[in-house]
């Protein structure tokens, strides 16, 4: 019997791109700039091309523009003095050589983040002068550790300094490559006095930033009805869950899947975030957005095996990478909008083969 049509699909896509796969994926890629948008899903640079360079740097951004990215991906978080920085999280014990400094050692803490006691160094108790003497580090050695030998070169960023990174990238590729920032902890932040919607609007602002240059993202929804409270024009991206609520809201991510739920989300915003799970048959996800108007963007792709689904682990070594193809392939036949990836350059290979 032959498969039902969605699943022919897939199937077809999986071909094609695995056809298109021949040699294992490098990070040569960056010394060959795309100059082109290609047709199909948006490629998202998540924190830059994570998976090839320490996350949030500017040797990352650079290396996902180059691999044919279409938007990188900065997550704010304020310093003391306010300015908007780019962190995964605001405590840097583990993506910057904080811990070695020794002028640092007096900042060491533990605070409540989100309901979590957090032990480490944080943003918030640093001036931006003081970050900036700080050099960044790869966040995950044991997983990469190919991306150790960069440990040092890079520093901490500000947001400025990635929109102007993004305008420059954009003249060198033809392309225009947005900034897609995600407000990160804005329930805690905006407790301690320091709120990120205020500073992030000045900036955008500032930068007179437009729709095809900037989506903002968070996962508090309370976040995103300030962002477009002040009328910006830029589209916005509810980012989901899997389980339990947004920090401070009763809501639960399940609810806000729902087709109810996905309706109130298009009251506000334009575009979900859901992990790339929650649009695996039997979830109807993807579909139920589409009816509502919802743009889809997935996250995260990545080639390690520990973070593909079984069916596409080539080896049981963890870190070796596994059928990454495969795994695009099929999110790219069941018609998602975007992805989120720390490995740009696949992403856009698997998307050129199935556009063959």
């Amino acid at each position: 019997m032959p498969p039902a049509p969605r699943r022919r699909s897939v199937l077809l896509a999986t071909a094609a791109v695995t056809a298109a796969a021949t040699a294992p994926a490098t990070p040569a890629v960056a010394a060959t700039p795309v100059r082109h948008r290609a047709s199909g899903p948006l490629v998202i640079g998540h924190r830059g091309a994570a998976g090839w360079r320490p996350e949030h740097t500017a040797d990352a951004y650079t290396y996902a523009v180059r691999a044919g990215a279409d938007w990188i991906e900065p997550d704010l978080v304020p310093t003391k003095d306010h300015v908007l920085v780019v962190r995964h999280e605001n405590e840097i014990g583990g993506t910057t050589d904080v811990a070695g400094r020794p002028e640092f050692a007096d900042r060491r803490t533990t605070r409540t983040v989100d309901g979590r006691a957090v032990t480490g160094w944080f943003t918030e108790d640093f001036h931006l002068r003081e970050l900036r003497t700080l050099r960044t580090v790869e966040r995950l050695p044991r997983v990469r550790n190919r991306n150790t030998v960069f440990d040092g070169r890079g520093r901490v960023m500000t947001f400025q300094e990635v929109i102007d990174l993004a305008r420059r990238l954009s003249g060198e590729s033809g392309r225009r490559i947005a900034v897609f920032p995600e407000t990160k902890h804005p329930t805690y932040f905006r407790s301690i006095g320091l709120p990120l919607e205020e500073e992030l609007i000045r900036v955008i602002r500032r930068n007179r930033l437009t729709a095809r240059e900037c989506v903002v993202q968070s996962f508090e929804p309370s976040s995103l009805h300030r962002i477009a409270a002040a009328r910006l024009g830029l589209p916005l991206w509810q980012a989901l869950g899997t389980s339990g609520s947004p920090y401070g809201h009763a809501v639960t991510y399940r609810d806000m899947m729902s087709p109810a739920g996905l309706r109130e989300i298009a009251s506000y915003a334009q575009w979900i975030g859901p992990d790339k799970s929650s649009l695996v048959p039997p979830h109807t996800l993807l579909a139920d957005a589409h009816a509502a108007g919802l743009k889809v963007g997935a996250y995260t792709f990545r080639a390690e095996n520990q973070y593909l689904p079984a069916a596409y682990r080539r080896s049981t070594a963890p870190n070796d990478f596994g059928d990454a193809f495969a795994e695009y392939a099929f999110h790219y036949g069941q018609g998602v909008d975007a992805v989120v990836t720390d490995f740009p350059d696949i992403a856009v290979q698997a998307r050129e083969g199935l556009r063959r």
